[in-house]
């Protein structure tokens, strides 16, 4: 790898001024891409968020669901879950955190523009019991409503309406809003200038309601998409933390006593997406016809991928092919459909003639270019696959902020999409991917590919209310391999997820890949 000089970087760091033991100058290759905490369900933007947000339960070290702002919950009925909440927290400008503002928090998650539905699949409503209790309820047993909490962040009822924000931002149509670009949540950090795709700063909340464990006071992160220059800056200590190095440095970066390097397997799934709907695909020379509903494409498309390959040489070994949608890490994972084949693309030319596309067609696969690890190098490698069975393909690779609004219209044939499950169970991988859209809920909200099946949308909606662990997993099981059966996506692999930085940090890695900076401390 060619180093870029520090002098290069310099520029776009200034601002971070010189290492502090209490500042964590840190880098990724994307920037969140609002600050508005229900506009839009990405990993990346809601994790950092949670410096600022907070919810009512979260996530421990290793992954157990804690309290938070709730500081305990119980059944009230088997419709009814009631959350007693963590008094004299107050919010970073100043107002007390009540039930009003749980309350208000969940209607505005159930918006029309909110991209958070997945985490509030069965709620009916909230309702305020007195000031510091609320009741939750559902349409049917919400197995799962107290995971799905982790990633509704709680916001201030008298702010929104002060600054006109009480639905979230519209993000899919670009709108901008006062919340897209300030933020007042309880947590540990407030918002201290935000420069988007250049430079964001947090500083420790005086005010904050709990003890950090960490010891840092101010957080720099600083956006880099060009994996030398972001390597560059770690190494001549321009900053102290990077969240994903490139995969093929890993080996010399691990022999660096200056460095440490933490990784592990992430429960996210890279897969691709198929338009299986319209008649005719857009950005394709296929007219009259959509070449996708054809299963044979699809197996075809399937078999001429070579996901060893993939991982051999553009992950660097940091990959685990996979044949599923969701992670071993997750409740329900089908392990005995988890079976990656070999390549076969004599097979899959003979398939494409069958269906009738002997010389193949063209068309468009769009892909993020700052979201994934080395995700348009994935497909370009892909893009090469496929040409040898004579589907010629155009790699079309836009940023984050550009990329999630294009496909979420629907402005799309052929796409790159990875997903974590944030829940740790099946029903939220398989509700928002796979089951059937539905129009303004949680119905298929990422299945952009409008794959439907009838015998799979049943067994989804059974396990949204279904309580014992050996029916939810036959459940989950039965809609995978019905799912797999018809190619309904094409599965990559799951992450895995290096991470580097100066020897003097110390971070807890987890399998959902959060940075959760209340850890960190600087020696």
């Amino acid at each position: 790898m060619r180093i870029v000089p520090a002098l290069i970087v310099a520029v776009a760091l200034a601002a971070a001024g010189p290492a502090g033991a209490k500042t964590l100058r840190w880098s990724s290759q994307g920037d969140a891409v609002t600050l508005d905490p229900h506009a839009q369900n990405e990993g990346f933007t809601n994790f950092f968020l949670d410096n600022i947000y907070e919810t009512l339960v979260t996530r421990g070290k290793e992954l157990k669901v804690e309290p938070l702002l709730a500081t305990s919950w119980s059944l009230v009925n088997p419709t009814t879950m009631r959350f007693k909440l963590r008094p004299n927290v107050k919010f970073q400008e100043g107002e007390p955190f009540t039930a009003d503002d749980v309350v208000f928090t969940i209607q505005r998650a159930l918006e029309d523009t909110s991209n958070f539905k997945p985490y509030l699949a069965g709620v009916k409503a909230a309702r305020k019991v007195d000031d510091l209790t609320v009741d939750i309820v559902t349409d049917g047993p919400a197995p799962v409503l107290v995971p799905q909490l982790t990633e509704v962040r709680i916001m201030s009822k008298s702010w929104c309406v002060k600054h006109n924000v009480t639905k979230p931002q519209d993000f899919k149509n670009k709108e901008e809003t006062y919340a897209s670009r300030h933020a007042n949540g309880t947590g540990e950090y407030v918002l201290k200038s935000r420069e988007a795709d250049v430079r964001t700063v947090l500083a420790l909340n005086p005010g904050w309601w709990d003890k950090p464990e960490g010891n840092v006071d101010e957080i720099v992160y600083t956006p880099i998409k060009s994996d030398s220059t972001r390597l560059a800056a770690l190494l001549s200590g321009e900053i102290d933390f990077v969240l994903d190095p490139p995969p093929q440095d890993i080996p010399r970066l691990k022999q660096d006593p200056n460095l440490k390097v933490l990784e592990g397997m992430e429960n996210r799934t890279i897969f691709l997406g198929m338009d299986q709907y319209r008649d005719e695909l857009l950005y394709s020379d296929v007219k009259g016809r959509n070449p996708f509903k054809d299963l044979r494409v699809r197996k075809a498309f399937q078999m001429a991928i070579d996901l060893n390959a993939i991982k051999a040489q553009v992950m660097r070994g940091l990959s685990v092919p996979t044949a599923v949608m969701y992670a071993p890490q997750v409740d329900g994972y089908p392990r005995e459909l988890d079976v990656v084949k070999a390549p076969d693309r004599e097979g899959a030319k003979k398939l494409m003639a069958e269906a009738g596309y002997p010389q193949g067609f063209e068309i468009t696969l769009d892909c993020p270019n700052n979201r994934y690890v080395n995700d348009e190098k994935i497909c370009v490698a892909i893009a090469g696959m496929l040409a040898q069975i004579n589907v010629k393909v155009r790699v079309a690779a836009l940023p984050r902020a550009q990329y999630f609004p294009k496909i979420q219209n629907y402005d799309t044939s052929f796409y790159m999409l990875g997903w974590g499950v944030p829940t740790f169970d099946s029903q939220y991988a398989l509700q928002s991917l796979v089951r059937t859209v539905i129009p303004k809920t949680a119905d298929g909200d990422y299945n952009f590919g409008h794959y439907s099946n009838a015998k799979v949308d049943e067994d989804i909606d059974k396990l949204k209310t279904e309580i014992d662990p050996k029916k939810r997993a036959a459940l989950a099981l039965e809609a995978s391999r019905i799912h797999q059966q018809e190619v309904g996506h094409l599965p990559l692999h799951f992450q895995v997820i290096p991470w580097v930085m100066r020897s003097n940090v110390s971070a807890v890695h987890r399998a959902d890949n959060k940075l959760t900076i209340k850890w960190v401390k600087i020696s």
